[in-house]
């Protein structure tokens, strides 16, 4: 028993003498990106600037941003492309694309009537008739073309009365590159099983919006915060079509055509952090998930208002602060938990680098530019939060508690 009543008192210095040392400032994330100096991402990821007293200070964030920017390419005549603010006449309107059920209805003809699927080639195939073209075109110009087909193969003297109606919108696939978060080809157009309107199904006609190019920019994760969304590019077969769809974002009208089984959209970059594209909006990504991390010592309550909620959903263009108080680490005693802190762990979605942004939750608070430090959240951000240096000295004694709790039973 002597050499343990010799041993533990040393062994409990050194975890004191370890543990103190665990409680002073950790130091701070090494970052590949000159984070701190505010020449990453976003300007709002630099290191905190202390104000000189009497200084004026004003949000210089958004300005920062705004400095590293390229000329809207669509001001500048665009990539060569046709179109700009207004939909270019060949994208207008309702468009057929390969897999839509189509009914040919000609009066007292039981030849050419019928429902018929555009074939995968996109022609639409009636017996008798060549195929007749109908991917990427309205209803209108396929049924001028199949009366003109009639009339050219002598089964009509002059033009038949002819009615096309569109009965099934198939899902289309599209590719999408570019400055979306999550460039691929996808489906878009597409309704579940459970999903169907009976009564739709049994009516004549068909529409959706599914197809639009709105929706497939948000299935795509939604457009970047360095996006030019004054020049996007729509190539269809062959053709090059550049869209202004700033009106998406400003509340103004924006060109948001129906795109067909083929497209391909290209979504050009800034290659700047944009501030007034981090807002909801119908090509924005639909929003942040938040995934819960306890603290040590939560504020009274904390861990049972997580139990069955350990992702939360934050809209888009929420802010850093807002998760760490959405996440259920800021709150409690004053005295045990101001010193709080949180880490944001984030990537730069043009460089593909990651980087680590820690802010004192207290700091934040006091500061009265905090607008200019509070990063907005992207997908596939991370939170960590971390307790006060009170908590972590409540955890030493109790570690020390349990270390003299085993010295007595060695005495013993």
């Amino acid at each position: 028993m002597t050499r343990i009543r010799s041993f533990l008192p040393l062994q409990g210095a050194a975890t004191l003498a370890l543990a103190l040392a665990a409680c002073s400032a950790p130091p701070a994330a090494r970052n590949i990106e000159p984070v701190a100096e505010g020449a990453a991402f976003q300007a709002q990821y630099r290191a905190f600037e202390e104000a000189s007293r009497g200084e004026t200070v004003v949000l210089r964030a958004p300005a920062m941003n705004a400095a590293r920017c390229l000329p809207p390419a669509g001001d500048l005549g665009g990539v060569g492309g046709k179109g700009g603010a207004a939909t270019p006449v060949a994208l207008q309107g309702e468009l057929l694309s390969r897999g839509d059920l189509v009914q040919v209805q000609l009066p007292q003809d039981e030849t050419f009537t019928g429902e018929y699927v555009i074939s995968r080639d996109g022609t639409l195939k009636l017996p008798y008739l060549p195929p007749i073209m109908a991917q990427g075109r309205s209803v209108q110009q396929v049924s001028r073309e199949i009366r003109a087909a009639l009339t050219d193969g002598a089964f009509y003297a002059a033009e038949p009365q002819l009615s096309l109606l569109v009965m099934d919108l198939a899902p289309v696939r599209v590719a999408v590159r570019g400055a979306v978060f999550e460039a691929h080809a996808l489906d878009i157009g597409g309704v579940p099983g459970d999903a169907v309107d009976s009564r739709r199904q049994a009516a004549l006609g068909a529409s959706t919006e599914g197809r639009n190019l709105s929706v497939a920019l948000r299935s795509a994760g939604g457009v970047r915060p360095d996006a030019d969304l004054s020049a996007v590019r729509l190539t269809r077969g062959g053709v090059n079509y550049t869209l202004d769809l700033r009106g998406v974002i400003e509340g103004r009208a924006a060109p948001d055509v129906m795109l067909v089984t083929g497209d391909e959209i290209f979504v050009p970059s800034r290659g700047c952090f944009q501030d007034d594209l981090m807002r909801p909006s119908p090509i924005s990504p639909p929003g942040i998930s938040l995934y819960l991390s306890n603290l040590t010592q939560p504020a009274s309550n904390n861990a049972s208002s997580a139990i069955g909620q350990t992702v939360r959903e934050l809209p888009y263009g929420a802010r850093y602060m807002q998760a760490v108080v959405n996440a259920n680490c800021v709150g409690g005693a004053r005295a045990s938990s101001a010193a709080r802190s949180a880490a944001l762990f984030t990537r730069n979605p043009i460089s593909g680098v990651s980087a680590v942004i820690e802010r004192p939750v207290e700091k934040m608070r006091q500061r009265a530019d905090r607008d200019d430090y509070d990063p907005y959240l992207l997908p596939g951000d991370a939170i960590a939060c971390y307790d006060s240096s009170v908590t972590n000295l409540t955890e030493v004694g109790r570690v020390l508690g349990v270390l003299g709790a085993v010295a007595v039973l060695g005495r013993d």
